[in-house]
């Protein structure tokens, strides 16, 4: 940032800031900084080479380590053709190759510069296949107040092929609005089913066509990574080989000074937020949520949660991932079960796994 600019919008990251141009006109700022500021700013995503010297020692241990975690020939069987992917969430907790790369220090001063405050990495994915997944912003998943303070940034542990299920985005889309569920007419205080992103998929397709948008594939090369935005919409293509692997890896990172919540499952005008208080994954303490420089008072996240009137049943453990608990119990697999509810209502006192062994 210049020394002259006073940004009178502290509240909007600086890649996406209306003074996008007088941020960015700092002659510090080095050639490569800019050009990824540019392609953020632009498209809403951003190609890098990961900076560690070691990455191809790194991502073989990864993968060495990891891949005993996920049911293959259930995979194979079954999952590909269904269109599933596969994931494990938090690697980071055990691993240390995975935390190694949230941690990096180079990603997180770029980070850092291309948002104007501090960024904290909260949350690891790792897949050994595409995730063939449905189009999606993570602005419904992960968001913050101010919004738009949350990024992904995807890593390839592997080149990656056509044929393996890539990204795939949509240049743009980050520049849209962010609609959460007052937009759609929902609530979820009100619901007796915890929403997925279903809810949202059918608004998603029709503001695709409505734009035009074509999508974008990224067949990346091992040690790429793409940075994209929070809103930007993004997801996974169809596998369409079920004997390659897509190993890569995906980074989640928050920044400084804000409220963290999930608006899908919130309702703030009707006194419901489902505040997030996530690990810092750098020092393994949980983050505060502020608000204008101030903490929020841990009686009004109380209060916030406490206005979540349906019977939601039990609450569910750190690092739940449903798609691991449907994987562990075929029937409910087969039975295509909401996995969020079966286990808050019934999972729990039956013992049910969390993860396939």
């Amino acid at each position: 940032m210049t020394a002259t600019f006073n940004n009178p919008l502290p509240g909007v990251p600086a890649i996406e800031s209306p003074f996008f141009a007088k941020i960015f006109a700092d002659p510090t700022i080095d050639a490569e900084t800019l050009r990824i500021a540019r392609d953020l700013n632009e498209n809403g995503f951003a190609v890098f080479d990961f900076p560690d010297s070691d990455f191809d020692a790194i991502a073989e241990k990864i993968k060495a380590d990891l891949g005993s975690q996920f049911n293959w020939d259930y995979w194979r069987e079954n999952g590909f053709e269904r269109g599933e992917g596969m994931r494990v969430q938090d690697a980071w907790q055990s691993s240390d190759e995975v935390r190694r790369i949230a941690t990096n220090q180079a990603v997180i001063d770029l980070l850092t510069k291309l948002y104007g405050r501090q960024a904290h990495p909260f949350q690891t994915l790792n897949f050994p296949v595409g995730t063939q997944q449905h189009f999606h912003t993570d602005s419904i998943h992960f968001s913050s107040v101010p919004e738009r303070f949350m990024c992904g940034v995807w890593v390839a542990l592997e080149d990656i092929s056509d044929d393996a299920g890539p990204l795939v985005y949509y240049p743009g889309s980050h520049k849209w609005p962010i609609y959460t569920n007052e937009h759609l007419g929902v609530c979820s205080a009100e619901s007796s089913e915890r929403f997925n992103q279903g809810v949202y998929e059918p608004l998603w397709r029709e503001l695709v066509d409505t734009h035009g948008v074509e999508p974008k594939t990224f067949t990346a090369k091992k040690g790429q990574a793409l940075i994209w935005l929070a809103n930007l919409l993004h997801g996974g293509i169809r596998q369409t080989n079920s004997n390659v692997s897509r190993w890569s890896q995906v980074n989640h990172y928050y920044f400084d000074g804000c409220a963290y919540y999930t608006p899908m499952h919130s309702d703030p005008a009707y006194g419901f937020m489902e505040f997030r208080t996530p690990l810092n994954i750098n020092t393994g303490q949980r983050f505060t949520n502020q608000y204008a420089g101030h903490d929020i008072p841990d009686d009004v996240i109380r209060a916030s949660r406490e206005r979540d009137r349906k019977d939601r049943g039990a609450p569910l453990p750190d690092g739940f991932d449903g798609q691991q608990y449907l994987l562990a119990n075929k029937d409910l697999f087969d039975a295509k079960v909401d996995p969020v509810h079966h286990y808050r209502h019934y999972g729990w006192k039956e013992g049910r796994p969390l993860r396939p062994e």
